[in-house]
């Protein structure tokens, strides 16, 4: 079968201390490091052996991944299996990239944050050109506050033209309709993010084709639905999947609104749903802002 899942391991720690980040950061001591490189390597060894199944898989660790060893490795290791579609990983690209000379570009994918205030603007843009060098598929993001807005529209005439940058509503921020405009003219895509997305009692592909695993191998149908389906390692979860509808009242979140079916998100992203790269980068300025705008607000 095919199977994309979403992999959250117990890491929580980040080089990065950003004030509207949602996550629950802490320091994580030895000890929980140590259970989360385990439970990497556990989940990594179950990927590697399920050569019946075709399977996608992006990590969307609480903290940062890539600047510990062990997820570096992992990514590449996988990138070069034959039945991995896809592995990606979402990062604000804080680590080294020299790493990747040993990744497959074809199927590793990064999905990479910018976060003002926490690095160097030049640090970052750098690591963007050298992934763009390396022919690894990636975007690149911000969260649409209104002080980012300068960075972001300095970042998007500075990235290449083929890289897609995307813009977050930052979580409880209202926008008006000019400030909305602003956000979409840098990301023809924004009004997707605009505002939370209904989903009670609609089709979503979490749970058939869609999966989250915790590090304890904990299956659920995605990140927040709390309802298990079983178990990853003991086959249990198998039996659990199926078509079914969302039971939340409104899904705001990019990792889990995607997969709605009454969202065109799968066709806008083809092949690049995990890494959040759109099969053809918008047209920004153009009558396309507005023809997206509108089917956003009748869908969602």
């Amino acid at each position: 079968m095919d199977l994309t899942l979403l992999y959250r391991g117990p890491l929580a720690s980040c080089d990065y201390d950003c004030p509207y980040c949602p996550f629950a950061k802490r320091r994580d001591s030895t000890a929980q490091l140590r259970a989360d490189r385990a439970a990497l390597e556990r989940f990594a060894q179950w990927a590697t052996a399920q050569r019946d199944d075709r399977l996608s898989i992006l990590f969307t660790p609480w903290g940062e991944g890539l600047v510990r060893s062990w997820y570096r490795r992992t990514l590449a290791e996988l990138s070069h299996l034959p039945h991995i579609r896809r592995v990606a990983i979402q990062t604000n690209l804080s680590c080294r990239t020299d790493w990747l000379a040993g990744a497959d570009p074809g199927t590793l994918a990064l999905w990479c944050t910018y976060h003002p205030g926490q690095t160097p603007y030049d640090r970052f843009l750098t690591k963007c050109r050298d992934l763009a060098d390396r022919g690894i598929r990636f975007s690149v993001g911000v969260v649409g506050l209104p002080e980012h807005r300068e960075a972001a529209r300095r970042l998007r005439a500075d990235l290449p033209e083929h890289v897609y940058l995307w813009v977050n509503a930052a979580e409880g921020h209202t926008y008006t309709d000019a400030e909305a405009d602003d956000w979409t003219a840098l990301d023809p895509l924004f009004p997707y993010s605009r505002h939370p997305h209904t989903s009670a009692g609609l089709p979503c592909r979490t749970g058939e084709s869609v999966i989250s695993v915790d590090g304890e191998g904990t299956v659920r149908r995605c990140h927040f639905v709390r309802a298990e389906l079983g178990n990853l390692y003991d086959g249990s979860y198998r039996a659990a999947l199926r078509p079914r509808a969302c039971p939340l009242a409104v899904c705001d979140c990019h990792i889990g609104y995607v997969h709605l079916e009454t969202l065109p998100l799968y066709d806008v992203f083809a092949g690049g749903v995990l890494e959040r790269v759109p099969a053809t980068v918008p047209a920004r300025h153009s009558a396309r802002v507005t023809t997206i705008a509108t089917r956003a607000e009748l869908t969602g």
